[in-house]
């Protein structure tokens, strides 16, 4: 594994114990490497998070390309494999660190919410599709996107996972089931 790529997945743990506290030197001892040796790939926290935001969406990214090029599941199953994609590193990764990145890390949140708006060409296309085939009823798919995109930022910015005790993946499971089903075209 690369050097970028290892202090990437340490910062991850280390984001998932401990939210946005956790320090260089967290970081450090979960590698078992020097701070020099860290800083030799970023300048400092900053832009740890900001790489490690971009190392988590790319992960996503190249998961949501192999339910696309998977054969032999229907167009609903890849929707529903799509909206819920969410590499097994990163199941545990604890969100409500994600919004505290809004009131610390501003610059740096902002490029989540951008993340989490853009790169829907796929699911578009698939959704398409789906109505064409019949399979999915005919909907707005801006509606269908803000609504899925709001559904997840509520995660980020509400503890209501945590009072809860749902993980996030849990609930984005919840959030997918809903939404196909809610547009999967009916038998008549």
């Amino acid at each position: 594994m690369e050097l970028k790529d290892r202090i990437m997945e340490g910062a991850v743990i280390c984001f998932q114990e401990k939210g946005i506290k956790f320090t260089m030197d967290d970081l450090a001892e979960k590698l078992g490497m020097s701070k020099k040796t860290i800083y030799t790939v970023v300048e400092g926290k900053d832009e740890l998070l900001a790489e490690m935001v971009e190392h988590v969406f790319g992960s996503i990214k190249e998961s949501e390309d192999e339910v696309l090029w998977s054969e032999g599941i229907s167009t609903v199953e890849k929707l529903r494999r799509i909206l819920g994609v969410f590499p097994e590193a990163y199941k545990d990764i604890n969100f409500q660190g994600v919004f505290e990145l809004r009131e610390k890390y501003p610059e740096i949140y902002a490029v989540v919410e951008e993340r989490l708006e853009t790169g829907w060409e796929a699911t578009i296309a698939l959704l398409e599709q789906g109505m064409n085939e019949g399979v999915i009823r005919k909907i707005n798919i801006p509606i269908f996107k803000m609504m899925f995109e709001a559904s997840l930022e509520q995660f980020f910015q509400r503890d209501i996972l945590q009072r809860n005790g749902i993980r996030y993946q849990d609930a984005l499971e919840q959030v997918v089931e809903i939404m196909v089903d809610g547009i999967v075209a009916k038998e008549e």
